[in-house]
């Protein structure tokens, strides 16, 4: 006769191995920060934030931090909860449960690091450098939009599948130059352009607000006017083309000046899909249209909690390199967004700014 363990012997083993589990996981910076996306300091204060919303609780067996580090492992490492429930000793429901908690309790905390900006004061990257300020004084930050696979049902893969060959989510955001997003609009289908969607952005409840007298940087893709400051079409644009031979005159100074500041957004991108590979990786999602965009917003939030308390240069630094050796995409689009009056102020206030940038520029040569 073979007599198995009583239950309540088995429960004690498999919440020693969790223990272990953790205290292997939170030990090690290097572990930590690989397995987790965070060091252990900044996943502990993280923990501490979503046990104050009231939204994520201790249970009887399973700890506040043990049903974070199982979501940002889903998050960091594309696991699906079988995977990750043979590690942590539990049910593929329970990983599951565990992870709608804390992916709610995470979006719960928007109001605290998706902030719009204000305006009032100018940003010190631009104040502390003389090739951007003055003239760029009244910029609040970088807008773009970035595709991210979607899983939907056959019948409207159509509407999704647009520059992809798979259908993807176009998510609309905006960051400061610190690379903290700062407005994110996710859920528009593939095929939709960048210029509709800001148009809803615009003009939504929860819309994307540009402070009086101030303005975003953007691509050629969304049109220019009095908020929105694009560069200059036909002229040398990307960083790599001026790389041989310097700008030859006030439209290439302004696009390259415009470039280096603008691509913040690409690098905030960049940080985010490579700390985050579930929403970068090409295969299909293990989740559905609805869940993705919650976890998008999940991943902005993290993304600024963590460029505040643990930035990881090291990420930073690689996404730079890959930045740097990266073919452009910048596609060019045309949009009736803008009115006539809006697009007279845009190309006055471009004027202005190219203007005395290059009179500043020739006269210091």
């Amino acid at each position: 006769m073979i007599i198995g363990k009583p239950l309540s012997s088995i429960n004690a083993e498999r919440d020693a191995l969790r223990h272990k589990l953790m205290c292997e996981l939170t030990a090690n910076e290097v572990i930590c920060r690989d397995i987790l996306r965070m060091g252990p300091v900044a996943f502990a204060e993280f923990c501490g934030k979503l046990r104050a919303t009231g939204l994520l609780k201790d249970f009887r067996r399973a700890t506040v931090e043990e049903q974070v580090a199982k979501f940002l492992q889903i998050l960091g490492q594309n696991f699906r909860n079988r995977a990750l429930g043979f590690f942590f000793h539990r049910s593929g429901e329970t990983i599951s449960r565990h992870f709608h908690n804390v992916l709610r309790a995470v979006v719960a905390l928007e109001a605290e690091f998706l902030n719009q900006p204000t305006g009032a004061d100018v940003h010190p990257q631009i104040l502390n450098n003389n090739r951007f300020y003055p003239y760029f004084k009244n910029c609040v930050g970088a807008l773009d939009g970035t595709h991210i696979r979607v899983k939907v049902p056959r019948e409207l893969a159509p509407r999704f599948r647009g520059r992809k060959e798979w259908p993807t989510q176009n998510v609309l955001a905006a960051c400061s130059f610190d690379m903290k997003f700062t407005y994110v609009l996710p859920g528009w289908e593939g095929t939709a352009s960048d210029s509709r969607i800001l148009k809803n952005a615009l003009d939504r409840e929860d819309k994307l607000l540009i402070p009086q007298g101030k303005f975003y940087l953007v691509d050629a893709g969304l049109p220019l006017r009095s908020g929105l400051i694009a560069p200059y079409r036909g002229v040398r644009y990307h960083l790599n083309e001026y790389s041989r031979r310097g700008p030859q005159n006030a439209k290439e100074l302004f696009n390259h000046r415009h470039a280096s500041l603008r691509n913040v957004i690409e690098r905030a991108f960049g940080v985010l899909k490579k700390r985050f590979p579930i929403i970068a990786s090409g295969t299909e999602p293990h989740y559905s249209f609805e869940t993705m965009i919650e976890i998008v917003l999940a991943c902005c939030i993290i993304h600024n909690f963590l460029m505040g308390v643990d930035p990881d240069e090291n990420l930073i630094a690689e996404v730079d390199r890959e930045l740097m050796h990266a073919e452009a995409d910048h596609h060019v689009g045309t949009s009736g967004l803008a009115t006539d009056a809006d697009y007279r102020i845009g190309v006055m206030l471009r004027e202005q700014i190219a203007s005395q940038m290059w009179n500043d520029y020739y006269n210091n040569l």
